[in-house]
């Protein structure tokens, strides 16, 4: 392959990345919620009462950043801290009914950006995209 068809690749996928992140930024503010929020609550429908410790290995991402997410959506009443039982010193996460509620128009977000992202795209495509996809995934690991 010559460098012209491996920029334009990058610069692609780029422009692509960071056109899916603004939208769906603008989406969920709807919602109250910046990027990454939505991911914690997904951690918490799949299962509360569980740390921030085990929030931070789920999403890869730093303690400090996990715990201001859980401050702003501490603060916007969709979660709440509660000490462990059997250990005061850990903090176990908690959804509120309001945090539950946000399960469905989340979810309806997440597939309203995957339909517009690949709208144009044949069924045996996507599947050769997604092959490839998960190849440079892993080249990058």
């Amino acid at each position: 392959m010559n460098d012209t068809v491996d920029c334009d690749i990058r610069q692609s996928l780029d422009r692509i990345s960071s056109q899916m992140r603004r939208d769906y930024s603008e989406s969920l503010r709807e919602l109250n919620l910046y990027v990454g929020q939505d991911n914690l609550l997904y951690r918490l429908w799949l299962g509360d009462g569980i740390t921030q410790m085990q929030i931070s290995e789920h999403l890869k991402c730093e303690p400090p950043t996990v715990t201001n997410m859980v401050k702003s959506l501490e603060q916007n009443g969709f979660i709440y801290r509660k000490r462990d039982e059997q250990d005061a010193r850990v903090m176990r996460i908690f959804l509120t009914d309001k945090g539950k509620e946000l399960e469905q128009p989340i979810e309806v977000k997440w597939k309203q950006q995957q339909e517009k992202l690949l709208k144009s795209i044949l069924p045996e495509e996507r599947l050769l995209l997604r092959r490839l996809l998960k190849e440079m995934e892993s080249n990058l690991c």
